[in-house]
């Protein structure tokens, strides 16, 4: 668990361009998702936790409206024309925005793992013998001459 909190904390105060690219496309693919999860499922729950409180109807009004607060909900503050901060609002967004960063997180974290798999692979498939140029034969990598044809083969070149 701590590697995982550890691999998420470095994605999210790193990152680079293709993490970004990736979380953009995501967030706007799961906007309508999250939003209901949040909205649907954590709302409700939080507020059964919390004695019934509705996060979306957690504000605090600056200046009353037309008509005189207080105001049983948002949407009757809105309609009476007053200034509020809707912090409740602003708790969804945070959930909603927590909520696409872990799922950005667990994809590119599986894509990294899948990828490192692949240069594994392809570590694992170097060729270990070369052409004969003269021959054609098949000679081990660092031999010096075809074992066919016996002809002199230029020296393997060291890895750079």
């Amino acid at each position: 668990m701590a590697g995982f909190l550890k691999d998420f904390r470095d994605f999210a105060v790193k990152g680079n361009v293709v993490d970004m690219a990736i979380g953009i496309i995501i967030g706007a693919a799961f906007t309508s998702i999250v939003n209901s999860l949040v909205r649907d499922v954590f709302t409700p729950i939080l507020g059964l936790v919390t004695g019934g409180l509705n996060f979306t109807d957690l504000f605090v009004t600056l200046r009353d409206g037309a008509t005189a607060g207080p105001y049983a909900t948002l949407a009757d503050a809105q309609a009476a024309g007053a200034v509020t901060i809707n912090f409740g609002l602003f708790l969804n967004a945070t959930i909603s925005f927590l909520l696409v960063a872990l799922v950005c997180f667990m994809l590119i974290r599986n894509i990294t793992k899948l990828q490192r798999m692949t240069q594994k692979e392809e570590a694992a498939a170097a060729p270990t013998t070369k052409e004969c140029p003269y021959c054609l034969s098949s000679v081990p990598l660092k031999a010096t001459r075809c074992s066919a044809c016996t002809s002199q083969l230029e020296a393997a070149q060291p890895a750079s």
